[in-house]
């Protein structure tokens, strides 16, 4: 059966149960070294009685070698030693091999025990203590010596010595008590600090950490894992603030654009193709707004762990080959090549029109910054060790200078918006970062490499469909061989 304590216990503050724990300890401790020494005092008082009970056996054999047969002799010398120590209650017999009474002292009770089998034993007998012997001698018949005394001094020491070790544990009751405050005061110290600490920490100020004693302990390495714990909430609430901002920035721009539109189309009468102008902007600029607004809500609902993709089997090939179709006519307006190469069918367990919109990012990325004459390649392929596929696109455009290369994926995150304005390049900052987080919904992994003046390599790696683990590795066998 476990021992359980009762559930009242738990349900009191940890301040209690440390408390109670280490108060009782010490009182389970204490209580425990009392108890032994009362018990060590009583084998002590026990042992020593035996001894004396030992010694006065060996004086009467001494006297029965000297008197014996002289029975009425033996007696008187039981009798006189008996008397001398009467304050223990002595008292004396004298047996032959048969175990038959030969002789006894005054002071000698009813009914003592029959001997017993064994040459020499200590034993108890009521209120008495027994000290049997046998011996044998040239002189003499086997006989047998039995010397008794009360063990009533024995208890009534060992009764003072329990009064006085109540009282030594009455007395370390209020200091065991004591002590467990203390050490539980001592205990939770650091959780105080703690708690003082966080209950200070505020939104707008994370800037607090908690204090380290450099004891390494549990604690320390608590205040060391909240602390780690607020770096990184400082660190999402910094970029929720600039998240937040952005948004607003990038949301007022074609709003104000509609606005002014809207205000042009109400400040003078015009004619109705100018009006169908105006309505055409407006249209645009409120299709800008809602491609703005879907791109937030899809990291909004990437942030609140929200699944963003539906289960199914997508043809990255056939994805891919008909993004290069739709961008084609786009690049022979900027006067750039554009390639395409698939090792052939490659299905990915995900969302076929997330994975387009993560294609399509890359493209017009890539477009955007490569210059007339230059190239854009998208290259599909397999990584058998990975048991992934691949998707690549490369350009040999103006590439990203490598400060800004940890940044790339952070949202609203621009590379050198001067150059951007220059080539007439216009942006929100946010394809990147949803191209990382629909790879990442995908279990998949997103990378970008770049030198400055030669061009952007962005690679995609997605988990392959489970039936084309074994067909890719059969295709790199027969590859290798």
């Amino acid at each position: 059966m476990r021992f359980a304590l009762p559930s009242f216990f738990w349900r009191r503050s940890i301040r209690f149960r440390l408390l109670a724990w280490n108060s009782g300890v010490v009182l389970l401790l204490a209580a425990s070294a009392l108890v032994a020494v009362r018990e060590g005092s009583r084998y002590t008082l026990i042992a020593e009685l035996d001894e004396r009970l030992h010694e006065d056996a060996l004086e009467v054999r001494l006297a029965v070698q000297q008197f014996y047969p002289r029975i009425e002799a033996i007696r008187a010398e039981l009798d006189r030693k008996a008397i001398g120590h009467a304050h223990y209650s002595m008292f004396i017999e004298i047996f032959d091999a048969r175990g038959q009474l030969l002789a006894s002292s005054v002071q000698t009770p009813n009914g003592t025990p029959a001997l017993p089998g064994r040459p020499q034993e200590f034993s108890n007998w009521g209120a008495y203590r027994l000290a049997t012997e046998r011996f044998e001698a040239a002189s003499l018949p086997p006989l047998a010596i039995r010397v008794g005394a009360s063990r009533a001094p024995i208890q009534t020491e060992v009764a003072k010595l329990s009064r006085l070790i109540l009282l030594v544990g009455l007395a370390l009751l209020p200091l065991a008590i004591g002590g467990g405050y203390l050490l539980t005061n001592r205990a939770l110290a650091p959780i105080a600090r703690i708690i003082y600490t966080a209950n200070r920490l505020r939104p707008t100020q994370m800037e607090e950490r908690l204090p380290l004693r450099g004891t390494r302990d549990e604690l320390d390495k608590l205040s060391l894992t909240i602390n780690r714990l607020l770096d990184r909430i400082a660190e999402y609430l910094l970029k929720h603030r600039e998240f937040v901002a952005n948004a607003a920035h990038e949301l007022r721009t074609p709003l104000a654009a509609i606005q002014a539109t809207v205000e042009v189309g109400l400040g003078v009468d015009r004619d109705a193709e100018e009006y169908r102008e105006l309505l055409y902007s407006t249209v645009d600029q409120c299709r800008q707004l809602g491609i703005l607004v879907n791109q937030l809500l899809l990291l909004a609902e990437s942030d609140s762990g929200r699944p963003i993709t539906r289960h199914e089997q997508a043809r990255l090939d056939q994805i891919a080959e008909k993004a290069v179709d739709m961008f084609r006519a786009a690049a022979e307006e900027r006067e750039v090549r554009l390639e395409f190469a698939s090792p052939g069918e490659l299905t990915v367990p995900g969302d076929t029109l997330r994975l387009r919109q993560v294609v399509n990012n890359l493209l017009d990325n890539a477009l955007k910054f490569t210059p007339a004459g230059g190239e854009v390649r998208v290259e599909l392929g397999r990584d058998v060790a990975r048991r992934a596929v691949v998707l690549r696109v490369s350009d040999t455009g103006i590439g990203i200078p490598g400060a800004d290369l940890p940044h790339i994926f952070d949202r609203f995150y621009q590379v050198d918006k001067s150059r951007q304005r220059e080539r007439e390049i216009h942006g929100n900052g946010l394809g990147l970062s949803i191209c990382h987080a629909i790879a990442a919904a995908h279990h998949g992994t997103i990378e970008i490499s770049s030198q400055l003046g030669q061009g952007t390599t962005v690679t995609v790696t997605l988990p392959m469909r489970r039936g084309d683990e074994s067909a890719a590795h059969s295709v790199a066998a027969a590859a290798n061989g």
